[in-house]
């Protein structure tokens, strides 16, 4: 009898985090800091360049690629905020960054090629590598601040599975840990993956999100070796919108819009003139929800370091990535299941990322202070008990 599924489609799992968040739902009182959903709405004037495209009946279908005005104004969006030099040419719009990772991996990728992911990550590249018959090879940065040096990275390359290595995913300001990369860290890393000759994924969706400093992208120092994703989910609160871009070397973007063709043929219509909008009219839309959120970072981290929490300070994003205290005696799992049942506040346990995340949790602050606020006094009541 023939087999009836995909192997690779059954030997991957419906995300953890996903799962945890519909599975905690159901506790009625619940406050969840469990998604990256940010709090605050689409801005107006980007709502209303979406309402008067439909108006306008702007409902047909458009280049695959995307409209070349987006892709012109995305490229000078990206080029001034970031010392970057893409043409529109090299921008595809996407569905979201998920269709970007997803089209940009199987354009790249060949089966048996290994894809090297520095651990805590967000648990999205590993499945997507592994349908394009690639092997993930998972390297743990616990023990350096969340970061991958040059010399990590050449360590791997040196190993057996590690000479294999295709492609290298960095993802930064990162989920989950809000650990970023500074100028001269990336400058490091871009040597090594130029000798190595590999791709760089860089998912870089948080960079509008980045507290200390400028964002700086690998693309600067290799870019015929990086592949940028992004998207205006984060920046201008547009997660349902969806919608990605993809910006890369020309013989690149050649290659993967035919994977993003055949994915979704193109982006919805009228959503891709609301992002024309954004990335017009609204470079400056996530610095007011920046604030925010530091003031919420700094809030929680305060509050987790006083119950005896170990927290990196994050540089970016909206989560803390936060290491239960040895007291409690409890996994990851362990601890976000007992917190939610106990005392009703919904974290994600840190295993969920990969390797260097087990003994850790993550807590998005995308919430109201309000929910925070509430949130730290249930932790304080839960962690009395041990």
């Amino acid at each position: 009898m023939q087999e009836r599924f995909n192997r690779q489609i059954e030997a991957i799992a419906v995300s953890d985090i996903r799962q945890f968040d519909s599975e905690v739902s159901q506790i009625e009182g619940i406050i969840k800091l469990t998604l990256g959903e940010p709090d605050f709405n689409t801005p107006e004037h980007v709502k209303s360049a979406g309402i008067q495209a439909i108006q306008a009946d702007k409902s047909h279908y458009t280049p695959n690629a995307g409209i070349m005005e987006l892709r012109e104004a995305t490229a000078k969006y990206f080029n001034e905020k970031y010392a970057l030099a893409y043409a529109p040419t090299q921008v595809v719009t996407t569905v979201g960054a998920t269709e970007a990772i997803a089209a940009s991996l199987q354009t790249i990728l060949n089966p048996g090629d290994t894809v090297l992911m520095p651990t805590p990550v967000f648990p999205i590249y590993a499945p997507i590598s592994q349908l394009n018959g690639a092997n993930v090879l998972q390297i743990d940065t616990s023990a350096d601040g969340f970061i991958l040096t040059p010399e990590r990275l050449k360590q791997v390359l040196a190993t057996e599975q590690g000479q294999k290595a295709k492609a290298l995913v960095l993802v930064y300001p990162s989920n989950p840990t809000g650990v970023t990369y500074t100028k001269e860290q990336l400058e490091a890393l871009a040597k090594v993956v130029t000798e190595a000759d590999l791709w760089a994924l860089c998912d870089e969706v948080y960079a509008e999100l980045t507290y200390t400093g400028t964002h700086h992208s690998l693309a600067s120092f290799a870019p015929e070796n990086t592949i940028v994703i992004s998207g205006l989910s984060k920046s201008h609160a547009m997660t349902g919108w969806r919608v990605g871009f993809i910006l890369g070397p020309k013989d690149f973007s050649e290659q993967v819009v035919k994977a993003h063709q055949y994915m979704v043929t193109a982006p919805t219509t009228s959503v891709q003139y609301a992002a024309l909008e954004a990335v017009t009219n609204g470079k400056d839309d996530a610095l007011e929800m920046k604030k925010e959120y530091q003031k919420r970072r700094d809030l929680m981290k305060e509050a987790l370091e006083e119950l005896g929490f170990e927290v990196a300070r994050p540089a970016g994003a909206f989560y803390l990535f936060a290491k239960i205290p040895n007291k409690c005696g409890l996994d990851s799992w362990s601890f976000v299941r007992r917190l939610a049942k106990e005392n009703k506040v919904a974290l994600i346990p840190g295993v969920s990322f990969g390797q260097g995340g087990e003994g850790y949790v993550r807590l998005s602050y995308a919430a109201s202070e309000e929910d925070l606020r509430e949130a730290s006094k249930r932790i304080k009541a839960f962690m009395q008990k041990f």
